[in-house]
């Protein structure tokens, strides 16, 4: 019998259409430097509010030179501020529904929706799998498979409450992108980092993204 050769197993990293780009961009750079595989799937409304937030046009015919682009830039928007290599990263366009995180079969990690949309966490809540995301989303659920849900919205409404609960009994970590100031942030990228590495805490992958509490009040400021 011929050896079982070493499979890649991706993470499935999903962005929806809530504010909050610069989230999905940290996380992607976190697992890419911990030298983890990803599978992206960027939604239509998420192309817009890309868009609107730094100005890339996310195209699938071009979607490598685009995504190295965003992820390049820091928080302000400023483009150059990292280096990052996209050559393990594997674009599946969020109409594709034969695509392979479509299926149980499909071999991944789990997935990560950064950031979660009201409209998306509806949407895998319900089971409506009307887009490759929810569809990947429902089938980490249903083969017990790590999800976590990076909610961005506030004020949030019993529904949305509700649909968080749902989430929560069906086994996804419900993670809502709140930076903290603990973690002696004194630029946006180190909140936008913070809520980043949280979502990796989650997923159980390393990274060095913010400095983590150590039980001494102060101990931050006495970092700098």
């Amino acid at each position: 019998m011929e050896p079982v050769q070493t499979q890649r197993r991706p993470w499935v990293v999903g962005v929806s259409g809530a504010s909050g780009t610069p989230y999905a961009a940290a996380v992607l750079r976190g697992l890419l430097a911990a030298g983890e595989s990803v599978d992206l799937v960027v939604s239509r409304a998420s192309r817009l509010t890309l868009l609107d937030e730094t100005g890339i046009a996310f195209r699938d015919a071009h979607w490598r030179e685009d995504l190295a682009e965003w992820l390049s830039r820091g928080a302000d928007g400023k483009p150059g501020t990292f280096r990052v290599d996209v050559s393990d990263v594997r674009h599946w366009a969020a109409g594709d529904l034969a695509a392979g995180p479509s299926s149980g079969s499909y071999p991944v990690k789990g997935m990560l929706i950064v950031p979660a949309s009201t409209a998306c966490v509806a949407g895998v809540a319900l089971g409506l799998s009307k887009d490759l995301l929810q569809r990947a989303a429902s089938v980490t659920l249903k083969e017990r498979r790590p999800l976590v849900v990076a909610v961005r919205e506030t004020p949030l409404n019993g529904q949305t409450l509700r649909h968080l609960v749902a989430l929560d009994d069906a086994g996804a970590v419900v993670l809502p992108a709140s930076p903290a100031f603990y973690a002696g942030a004194t630029h946006i990228q180190d909140l936008v980092d913070f809520v980043a590495g949280r979502v990796l805490d989650a997923a159980g992958v390393p990274h060095r993204l913010y400095r983590r509490w150590k039980g001494e009040l102060g101990g931050a400021r006495g970092d700098e």
